[in-house]
C-alpha cells in the first residue's frame, strides 16, 4: 500500500511551491490562501519538515521543498495524462473541436457531413469560444488557430495561408454610384474586420487602398466588427464593402450573395493551423478529423484571377 498524505494538501504545496505564492495558488485552485497555507502546514506536521521559510513579504523553498516540488509536478501532470486517457476512452465516439466563430460557421460546417459520412462513429461536438481554452479542463480534442503559428508543446499542421479580398452585395455594382473601380470606393461605407491580439499585423482598408493605388478615400471610416462573420453578414446585406478571408467567402461568392468588386487581394501575416496536444494528437479520432481537414483544404482551389499584393 502507497503511503500518502491528503493528494488536497500535496496540491496545495505543488501549486504554493510552483508560483511561490500562496495567493496565487489560491487563485488557481479556487480557495483561499488561508486554506492553501492551512493544507501546507498540516503536510508540514505530516512529514516533521519545513517546507517554506515564510518571510514578510514573500515565501521561499526551503531545501526539502525544492527537492520535492519538480518530483509532484511531474506526478501531478501524469496524473493529469492518465485522467485524460480514461476520459478519451470513454467518449471515444466524442470529438471536441474549437475554432473561431467565423471559420465554423463559413468553412467547417458546410464540410462536416462529409466528415459524418466517413466516420459516422465520431461524433462532432464544436465549440466556437472567443477566450483561451485549456485543453485538459475544458475537453478540447483539437483547435483550428488563425495566426503566425508556434505552439509549443503542440502538435500543429498548417491548413492554409490567410488572403483577404474586398467583398460586397451585388446591389453595389449598380444604382446611383456603381462601384466600377477601387476610386468608386469614396461613395461606399467601408466595413472593417476588428482582429483583436492580431491587429497589429493584420491586413486592413489602409495597406489595401495604398496597394490599389488609390488616394482620396478615408481608410478609417465605416463601422468594425469584433467577429468577422458580422462584417461579411453586413456586405451580404447591402451596407459596405467589407475585406474578408478568400476560405471565408468561397461559398457565398459561388452562391451569388457576394461578389468581388475589384481582384486585388492582400496577404496576411498568418495561416490556419490545426493544433492538437502532441501527447493526444496520435488519438485515432483526433487524427482523423486532422487528416480530413487537411485533405479538405487542400481540395480547395484558390479563387480565380485574383492578383495578390506583393
Amino acid at each position: 500500500m502507497r503511503q500518502l498524505p491528503p493528494l488536497n494538501a500535496l496540491r496545495a504545496f505543488e501549486a504554493a511551491a510552483r508560483h511561490l505564492s500562496f495567493s496565487k495558488a489560491a487563485g488557481e485552485l479556487n480557495v483561499t490562501p488561508a486554506a492553501v497555507s492551512h493544507q501546507v502546514k498540516g503536510l508540514e506536521e505530516f512529514y516533521g519538515v519545513e517546507l517554506f521559510r515564510r518571510l514578510t513579504r514573500q515565501v521561499l523553498l526551503t531545501p526539502e521543498g525544492m527537492a520535492a516540488l519538480p518530483l509532484l509536478t511531474e506526478g501531478f501532470d501524469r496524473l493529469a495524462d492518465a485522467a485524460g486517457e480514461l476520459a478519451g476512452c470513454q467518449e471515444n465516439g466524442l470529438l471536441t473541436v474549437t475554432s473561431s466563430p467565423t471559420f465554423a460557421a463559413k468553412w467547417l460546417v458546410p464540410r462536416l457531413p462529409r466528415f459524418g459520412a466517413l466516420y459516422p462513429e465520431i461524433n462532432v461536438r464544436l465549440d466556437t469560444t472567443l477566450g483561451v481554452l485549456d485543453y485538459a479542463r475544458d475537453g478540447i480534442d483539437v483547435a483550428i488557430r488563425l495566426g503566425p503559428g508556434g505552439y509549443p508543446g503542440m502538435r500543429v499542421d498548417q491548413v492554409f495561408h490567410e488572403v483577404v479580398v474586398p467583398i460586397c452585395s451585388p446591389d453595389l455594382l449598380t444604382g446611383e454610384h456603381p462601384l466600377l473601380a477601387p476610386e468608386d470606393l469614396v461613395h461606399h461605407t467601408l466595413l472593417h474586420v476588428d482582429w483583436g491580439a492580431l491587429r497589429e499585423t493584420s491586413p486592413d482598408w489602409r495597406m489595401w487602398l495604398m496597394c490599389a493605388g488609390v488616394e482620396g478615400v478615408d481608410p478609417t471610416r465605416g463601422p468594425a466588427f469584433t467577429v468577422e462573420d458580422l462584417a461579411i453578414s453586413a456586405a451580404i446585406d447591402g451596407n459596405g464593402v467589407a475585406l474578408a478571408s478568400t476560405h471565408a467567402v468561397a461559398n457565398d461568392l459561388k452562391a451569388g450573395r457576394l461578389v468581388k468588386p475589384f481582384e486585388l487581394a492582400l496577404p496576411t501575416d498568418f495561416c490556419f493551423w490545426v493544433v492538437a496536444p502532441e501527447k493526444t494528437a496520435d488519438r485515432p479520432k483526433v487524427a482523423a478529423f486532422r487528416e480530413w481537414l487537411l485533405a479538405e483544404a487542400a481540395a480547395e482551389t484558390e479563387l480565380e484571377g485574383a492578383s495578390v499584393c506583393g
